[in-house]
């Protein structure tokens, strides 16, 4: 029987996130593998990995919340917005910011803004990425993004660096946030070094390293709906589970939620799907059956 379910992959700085997959492929000799939110082959932490039908539950992991630990450096600016690009403005020492003026910035870029996302980016445009485009030498317009700050938090301000804390939604480039405090203060500011902590329900602390995965196929295995607990559950009778698994709608009325999905799970406790309600019919239907 093929492996199924998801892994909390420590993606290792040097490895892009397909790098990540491809070696999980070999790993477990499997096809059907995709992650959940692209980290830069830099940047290090948390990638949520799919494996078999799992991978049909990507789409509610990618909405999730994001945290990251980012240093900043300031001092000089890149092509790329870290410390990997080739260096396109530099400022003297003595723009460092004061921390009023951080507090100030941070501030400014937290609620509900709008993000350019980087040349590099895997973005595509008209069939092409970002990235591709910019190694070629071409740069183009790129429309704002509108991404949602929920807070940062500095941890530490040592010249010319500084290191903070960020949650965040879907689609955030933490390069262009660092970018934009660096335009906020007028100093030229760069990320140079990055950890995803958490994805969803996806922490760092109980993420595993590609030696452990190899190591214990088994053990790194998680559940189908680790990816979804955020999501309130339901328990079918062995009628409406029967009729769920066939695609039919099933009774449903719940005043104390008005989620638009819905773990449905056995009367026994076995998990077998996603459902849709709808509180006009109090009826769901399925989305997902997965058991």
């Amino acid at each position: 029987m093929s492996p199924t379910g998801i892994i909390n992959v420590l993606k290792p700085p040097g490895m892009t996130s397909h790098d990540v997959v491809a070696y999980i492929r070999r790993i477990y000799g499997l096809k059907r593998v995709g992650h959940a939110g692209t980290l830069d082959p830099a940047a290090t932490g948390v990638l949520p990995v799919f494996l078999g039908s799992a991978t049909r539950l990507i789409e509610y992991t990618t909405d999730s919340d994001k945290d990251y630990r980012v240093e900043l450096t300031f001092g000089y600016s890149t092509d790329t917005g870290d410390d990997t690009g080739a260096i396109i403005a530099q400022a003297s020492p003595e723009c460092f910011p004061e921390s009023e003026q951080l507090s100030q910035a941070f501030a400014a870029f937290t609620g509900t803004i709008e993000q350019i996302p980087p040349m590099h980016s895997a973005i595509k445009v008209a069939g092409k990425r970002l990235y591709e485009l910019a190694r070629n030498g071409i740069s183009i317009d790129r429309e704002p993004r509108v991404v949602i700050i929920k807070r940062i938090d500095l941890l530490r301000n040592s010249p010319p660096t500084i290191l903070f804390d960020v949650t965040c939604s879907k689609g955030t480039y933490i390069r262009s946030l660092c970018s934009d405090i660096g335009t906020k203060v007028n100093c030229p500011a760069v990320m140079s070094f990055l950890v995803r902590t958490r994805v969803g329900d996806f922490l760092l602390t109980d993420a595993a390293s590609l030696e452990e995965i190899a190591a214990d196929r088994e053990k790194v295995l998680l559940p189908l709906d680790h990816a979804i607990s955020h999501l309130p559950a339901i328990y079918l009778s062995d009628t409406d589970t029967f009729a769920f698994r066939l695609g039919q709608s099933v009774h449903y009325q719940n005043s104390e939620t008005e989620s638009a999905h819905i773990r449905v799970y056995t009367e026994q406790g076995d998990f077998i799907g996603i459902g849709k309600p709808s509180f006009e019919t109090a009826k769901m239907s399925p989305v997902k059956v997965l058991g």
